[in-house]
């Protein structure tokens, strides 16, 4: 599938500043899943602008700005052909070793009412591959019958008592904290998701876990499948913490928007 995509942010520093920086994670890469035909960046500083691979193996820009304006804008377009592989990512290019991805986070502690009842099925070969369809499912059941999550992606904290919608991040922390339960390599991922019908579109979130044999395999808890062409990879990390799409410093205001626009030609 060819997908075209249109990403517009916009965030607000403050007024005044001498300097700001700006590090972005929205640049896919091509993989076994899909292959980046066009792909452009544009903001402020873009032009004197780092490029780098991260820890994690992501396509990273680090853009520094003297007296920027209060009000930043960014824009990634593009457009990326995918394939459907059944989820499986494969082994990357770029791919830090396996084992970090057993590192517990605060965001994706695992929660009881999904890894009870797992405990002692077999997790090797074959075996690993059916346990991970099933907390995949079982998140499914735990998540959609939670109507609010005091938890947010970025790790910020929000006022007692304040609700907010269970959203894809939420799906993906709760399988990537299942998998290292038992021990299995997972990871947060990033990306983009063609919609059906008119839903809205933003950024989407969904996880890989690691088997020896197939490598990465990618698990979409929110949908109860494993990505399919309808999935553009853009980044991963240990939690949403580690894959924010831009991060300011100093840190960018409650100010902050985007619209994203995406359009498949099947």
């Amino acid at each position: 599938m060819q997908i075209s995509i249109r990403h517009t942010i916009e965030t607000t520093i403050g007024e005044g500043l001498p300097r700001a920086v700006q590090h972005l994670l929205l640049t896919p890469q091509s993989s076994p899943v899909q292959d980046v035909k066009s792909w452009r960046l544009e903001a402020e500083g873009m032009d004197d602008a780092t490029g780098f691979i991260d820890a994690y193996g992501n396509r990273a820009h680090l853009c520094t700005l003297t007296r920027p304006a209060s009000r930043l804008t960014i824009f990634a377009h593009g457009i990326v052909e995918t394939a459907d592989r059944n989820g499986v990512v494969g082994r990357l290019e770029r791919d830090p070793v396996p084992a970090l991805f057993r590192r517990v986070t605060p965001l994706t502690k695992p929660q009881g009412a999904v890894v009870e009842g797992f405990r002692a099925q077999p997790r090797t070969g074959n075996e690993r591959i059916a346990l991970l369809h099933e907390l995949m499912a079982r998140v499914g059941e735990v998540l959609d019958e939670a109507p609010a999550q005091s938890q947010v992606q970025d790790g910020q904290s929000q006022a007692q008592g304040q609700a907010r919608p269970v959203v894809a991040a939420d799906y993906a922390h709760a399988f990537v904290g299942a998998a290292r339960a038992f021990d299995i390599p997972a990871r947060f991922v990033t990306g983009y998701l063609v919609p059906e019908d008119d839903a809205a579109v933003a950024l989407h979130a969904w996880a890989e876990a690691w088997d020896d044999g197939l490598g990465w395999i990618a698990f979409d808890a929110m949908l109860n499948l494993c990505p399919t062409e309808r999935h553009v990879r853009v980044a991963c990390g240990l939690d949403g913490l580690s894959t924010v799409a831009v991060r300011s410093v100093p840190a960018a205001s409650a100010g902050s928007a985007e619209t994203v626009e995406i359009t498949a030609d099947g």
